[in-house]
């Protein structure tokens, strides 16, 4: 059970950071088209930012935290089993 939650919380993970990488890469290139004066979704990526991007870092964050604290306790329970 605990390695098809890993597995899944995983799965999850790596989705998110490609979610949260490309919206840094978005970022980027809308500020430099928005200094050069070409709109390339800035205000669409502000509009974003809080229902998309925001929720997608904290989930990232999350469950990098979830992920450790249960490999953690795996490792001290099998190594208590020994």
């Amino acid at each position: 059970m605990k390695d098809k939650l890993l597995n899944w919380l995983n799965s999850i993970l790596v989705a998110d950071v490609f979610l949260v990488i490309f919206g840094f890469g978005w970022l980027v290139i809308a500020v430099i088209g928005d200094a050069s004066g070409i709109n390339l979704g800035l205000d669409l990526w502000h509009k974003l930012w809080i229902p998309v991007f925001n929720p997608a870092i904290g989930i990232l964050m999350g469950g990098a935290l979830l992920s450790g604290i249960i490999s953690w306790v795996s490792k001290k329970l099998t190594k208590n089993e020994l």
